[in-house]
């Protein structure tokens, strides 16, 4: 085997492969049907173009889906980050809308900082059930997902509410340094956790919580800490979310905010090639699963598909990629190639 037979061997067996010519093939896809799908341009300072627009819309679910990654590589599951993310939207929109000068930047840092201390009140109650009770994580989370959107509903006392704050607009609509402020968020965020589980101990010890929770316990990792501590965190990224999309369009909706965000973080965890199994996990694949999901959502638009049959096709997408990364398709492939060669050489 020639080195560059080595090398595409390689990649093809990377988890990291099939997401990423996911990718590109709706990338391929949107250039078809829209010359100027991948065009960036400059208005005002500010970038503007279908890739930027991808990348904001994203953030939110990326956000979620950084929480989401360490909590199944704990061998784990949050099904409450959609309802976390309509309680901190709702609980920031309330206590700006409520405030007599809604513009103030304190006002508005009192209202974020209320509604991430809120969110991690809500990941230590999920912490609590799972780490300390014991409570299978699908069912400790579903209890505040069922009850999170009447807190929300509460909170919002059942109505929209719109805010008119431009400090506040900036976090979701707005822009730093010529992005979107949103993606630079996004980005920090994942950066920070970036560099926490892989340039540190902590990404190992969650890792090993997952493949083995017993063994860890008794080789001397807290792995009850651990697991609480991805179920807190899990929940700031959603409260973080929450605040970024009440923000993009100034207002709480309790009934919508956050609606199935849950699904396409789990979806972008499995797609970037992390086991719902537990154990080792990837960053960067939930990074590009989390960009696919919102570019089938944008492909969808542009190619002119029915909305009402969306849903359907990023099902058809997602499963194609889960398929091509099954252990069983990666097998048949091996196996494929491995005859190919063995009939080439004959051959020759």
């Amino acid at each position: 085997m020639t080195t560059q037979q080595a090398v595409a061997s390689r990649a093809v067996r990377s988890r990291l492969f099939w997401p990423v010519i996911t990718l590109v093939a709706l990338f391929a896809l949107n250039v078809i049907v829209s010359p100027s799908f991948l065009s960036i341009r400059v208005h005002d300072g500010h970038l503007f173009g279908s890739i930027i627009d991808i990348l904001r819309n994203g953030s939110p679910t990326l956000l979620v889906a950084l929480g989401m990654t360490l909590v199944i590589a704990t061998r784990g599951i949050d099904l409450s980050v959609g309802a976390v993310v309509a309680i901190s939207g709702a609980l920031a929109c309330s206590i700006i809308a409520g405030s007599p000068d809604p513009g103030s930047v304190n006002t508005v840092l009192v209202a974020i900082g209320v509604a991430l201390a809120f969110s991690l009140i809500l990941g230590v109650w999920n912490g609590l059930l799972v780490s300390v009770f014991g409570i299978q994580p699908i069912i400790a989370t579903l209890i505040l997902m069922t009850a999170g959107r009447g807190i929300a509903m509460l909170i919002t006392e059942g109505q929209i509410i719109t805010v008119s704050s431009p400090a506040y607009k900036v976090i979701g609509g707005g822009y730093w340094l010529g992005l979107p402020a949103s993606i630079i968020i996004a980005g920090a965020m994942f950066l920070i956790v970036g560099l926490l589980t892989r340039r540190t101990a902590l990404g190992m010890l969650i890792e090993s919580v997952g493949i083995n929770p017993t063994a860890s316990r008794l080789a001397g990792v807290r792995a009850r800490s651990i697991t609480w501590t991805v179920y807190v965190f899990s929940a700031f990224c959603a409260g973080v979310a929450g605040i970024m999309i009440s923000s993009n369009v100034t207002a709480a909706d309790a009934n919508n905010a956050g609606l199935w965000i849950e699904m396409d973080a789990i979806l972008a965890v499995v797609i970037g090639g992390t086991s719902l199994m537990g154990g080792r996990y990837s960053l960067t694949g939930t990074l590009v699963g989390a960009f696919i999901i919102q570019t089938l959502t944008t492909t969808v638009y542009t190619v002119g598909i029915a909305p009402e049959i969306t849903l359907v096709f990023k099902a058809l997408v997602v499963i194609a990629v889960c398929l091509l990364q099954s252990p069983a398709m990666q097998e048949r492939l091996r196996k494929r190639r491995a005859t190919t060669t063995t009939t080439a050489k004959a051959a020759a």
